[in-house]
């Protein structure tokens, strides 16, 4: 799966050139802030903690979108964030904005830019056509997410407190799920796209 593939998944339907591509972008880029928007507020029930569908929606809008739009909509919903609008997994009308931003997730959200491009730069290698590479760009991303969530815990907390008990371990059954999740449905909608097109 080296191969450069020469569209993403939302390049493959819709315009394709000229004013009505620009206009798709913008509703994408709309729509993509929308959903990161209503994704880090919905908890599904899970044990040891409930899983929020943020990772999910970043990890999968970076790989249907390619790695410039899904950074352009990753960033819309950082700055509208940063503006004090409650659209953060943990935020309320009491912490938002950049206090919440440089608070205890600060490096998480730093991981969702990286995370976005990396899956979009995969997803044009053509890693979304099948589930064992999706599950692995999956993988890969949420390592992307980790590291510098994990990091910017042990710089805030200290490195003698317990990180990886608090920035880790509780999600990796919600992550594997998801992971799953996406593994099925981007191998599958790129099936039904080539047969809409056949």
């Amino acid at each position: 799966m080296n191969q450069i593939q020469t569209n993403v998944l939302c390049e493959a339907v819709g315009p394709q050139s000229g004013l009505s591509l620009r206009i798709k972008q913008i509703v994408l880029v709309a729509v993509g802030i929308l959903v990161l928007a209503v994704a880090a507020k919905l908890k599904v029930p899970m044990y040891p903690v409930p899983i929020t569908m943020t990772t999910f929606a970043v990890l999968t809008i970076g790989a249907a979108y390619g790695p410039f739009l899904g950074l352009t909509t990753v960033l819309g919903y950082l700055i509208i964030g940063a503006l004090g609008f409650d659209i953060f997994a943990s935020s309320s009308a009491d912490l938002n904005g950049l206090e919440y931003m440089m608070g205890a997730t600060g490096g998480y959200l730093v991981g969702y830019v990286l995370a976005t491009l990396t899956l979009g730069a995969l997803a044009r290698r053509g890693w979304d056509r099948s589930w064992v590479w999706m599950a692995a760009a999956m993988l890969i991303g949420n390592l992307v997410i980790y590291i510098p969530g994990l990091y910017w815990l042990g710089l805030s907390f200290g490195w003698d407190q317990p990180i990886l008990a608090w920035g880790l371990t509780p999600f990796l059954i919600g992550d594997a799920l998801k992971l799953g999740l996406a593994a099925i449905l981007f191998p599958t909608v790129w099936a039904l796209v080539g047969k809409a097109r056949a």
